[in-house]
């Protein structure tokens, strides 16, 4: 005769199951770097309504940084940024991955303010980065530099002296 078991009452505790082996996340595979085009990794930043379009490369020598203001003409950051934020800004992608002096950077920005254009040079900078190698992507989103800043300037309405501000009251 077969034996019977009884059925588990609510008053039966059942032992829970370990779950410290589904605890552990695996970690996040590594995807494979974009091949160049023409030799270059690309990436564009935005910043307010500054947009940057920011090219790299291994540096065969020492790393340059020239942001172009003419179809022939460049200039390195510290002749551009006035502000040591504008240039602390453009170089903090290098900084935090280490390769400063090993990557030639060349930067188109347009619109905006300095303080715009810089905020798009360096998102730009960190998204051409993690396309040349992806291994370097967990710092530069640790640091916040792969994070669009979304705030735009709030339009003006009409019947208003701007966005908020209204036209002075007059009772009479």
């Amino acid at each position: 005769m077969p034996e019977t078991t009884k059925p588990a009452t609510s008053k039966t505790s059942v032992a829970p199951a370990p779950v410290a082996a589904a605890a552990v996340a695996e970690p996040k595979p590594v995807a494979q770097p974009k091949p160049a085009k023409g030799g270059w990794w690309w990436g564009v930043g935005r910043r307010k309504r500054a947009v940057a379009r920011v090219r790299i490369r291994p540096a065969k020598g020492e790393g340059a940084f020239l942001i172009q203001t003419t179809a022939k003409k460049s200039k390195t950051v510290e002749q551009y940024f006035a502000e040591d934020r504008d240039r602390n800004n453009c170089y903090a992608p290098l900084k935090v991955t280490n390769t400063l002096g090993k990557i030639d950077v060349f930067v188109r920005a347009s619109g905006g303010g300095f303080m715009g254009q810089a905020g798009a040079i360096m998102l730009g900078i960190a998204r051409a980065l993690k396309d040349y190698d992806p291994t370097l992507e967990s710092a530069l989103r640790d640091n916040g530099m792969l994070t669009r800043d979304a705030r735009e300037v709030e339009r003006k309405k009409y019947g208003q002296a701007g966005a908020r501000r209204r036209f002075q009251f007059s009772k009479r």
